[in-house]
């Protein structure tokens, strides 16, 4: 999504896991069998496959994989937020073949009739997606026609064990002026007033420009009590126990906390975002073929658990869970509950009314110069 993490950590964990064996993906204390076991059912399929996705979401190794088996050449591409990709899928002279947006960007792509339909009989490794993965992304994309999820993740409060002397299970410790100075805030529109909404009793969608301008006036009440706004410095600065609590993605928090054990991560009580990034079609695609060929190629149960241990966010496919070590699945970090789940929503397509959050969000960042 917008979260990138260190190489380094994926390596890390990779020797962590073989260190103390349990189970890996190639179901034995051996070097895991990443070798694409469905190969066979490709034929030479050919031509070039224009992928845009997030910087190093991805495991490479994969590329080279599926352009052996299929003789397509694959050209991958990096985008570095949602509204690039959106600006670039609307391009009249769009080359995209397949493209790895997030969920309320998704919604608007269907709203704007630029996206294929998935041909499922051609994606028969989407049988490892998780029933319950697919229930929460029916809310952005119904019956899942046009899309399947990739990676996910939850938004929440790191904190530092040995700083914060209380329980942490409620949005309200950020305004807590106990902690002034040692508090980060996410420089995001949609995460920083979803905080503060969420915190009001608000829905994170609200088309109420009351309510979005109560949460701008709490977030700048909280102001004074900041370290800082961040987005990924604020991963390096909670590992470096240089901050108390912060507003973080949960693939980043997993990453901090294995990297530092006084870290601590939660979805407070109020409910947080649950967010999706999933794999889509345009309709401008050139290689439709080799597309749904790549899709079902990476939710190969022994590829998807190895993406997955390189990128270090949540998979949605249940077979790469099953193959994954205890550290990961046990983690609720990375793998947190359906109780977790049912207080958290995803962010949907605001239409003219994101104008209401983007003035809110602008006259917040006047108040911080001042």
């Amino acid at each position: 999504m917008k979260k990138i993490l260190a190489l380094t950590l994926a390596a890390f964990m990779l020797i962590a896991l073989a260190a103390c064996g349990g189970n890996t993906p190639s179901g034995s204390d051996d070097e895991p069998d990443y070798s694409f076991a469905d190969g066979d059912q490709y034929e030479h399929i050919g031509g070039k496959l224009n992928i845009l996705n997030w910087g190093e979401y991805i495991d490479e190794e994969l590329i080279a994989i599926f352009e052996e088996e299929t003789g397509v050449e694959v050209n991958y591409m990096e985008m570095t937020s949602n509204e690039e990709m959106l600006i670039k899928l609307r391009s009249a002279d769009c080359v995209y073949d397949m493209c790895f947006p997030s969920d309320y960007i998704i919604e608007k792509l269907i709203a704007d009739d630029l996206l294929l339909p998935l041909d499922m009989d051609k994606i028969p490794n989407a049988k490892n997606i998780a029933p319950r993965m697919l229930e929460i992304t029916n809310g952005f994309d119904p019956g899942n026609k046009y899309s399947l999820p990739y990676m996910w993740g939850t938004v929440g409060i790191l904190y530092n064990t040995t700083m914060v002397d209380e329980e942490v299970d409620s949005w309200d410790i950020l305004w807590n002026e106990k902690y002034s100075g040692q508090i980060w805030q996410y420089d995001s529109v949609r995460d920083a007033i979803a905080v503060s909404l969420l915190r009001l009793g608000y829905d994170i969608n609200t088309r109420n420009a009351d309510e979005v301008n109560q949460a701008k006036d709490e977030l700048i009440k909280q102001i004074p009590l900041l370290k800082g706004l961040g987005t990924d410095d604020i991963r390096t600065s909670m590992k470096n126990n240089m901050a108390a609590l912060a507003v973080i993605y949960s693939g980043d928090a997993f990453d901090a906390c294995t990297e530092n054990e006084d870290l601590a991560y939660v979805v407070p009580k109020e409910g947080s975002n649950v967010w999706f990034d999933n794999v889509v079609i345009p309709k401008s695609a050139q290689n439709v073929e080799a597309a749904h060929a790549f899709i079902n190629f990476i939710n190969d149960a022994n590829l998807a658990a190895r993406n997955t241990e390189y990128i270090f966010y949540s998979s949605p496919n249940q077979g790469a869970i099953d193959l994954l070590d205890e550290e990961f699945r046990s983690n609720e970090i990375f793998n947190p509950s359906d109780e977790v789940l049912a207080r958290c929503s995803v962010f949907h397509d605001l239409g003219d009314f994101v104008e209401v959050f983007n003035n809110a969000w602008s006259e917040y960042h006047a108040a911080m110069r001042k």
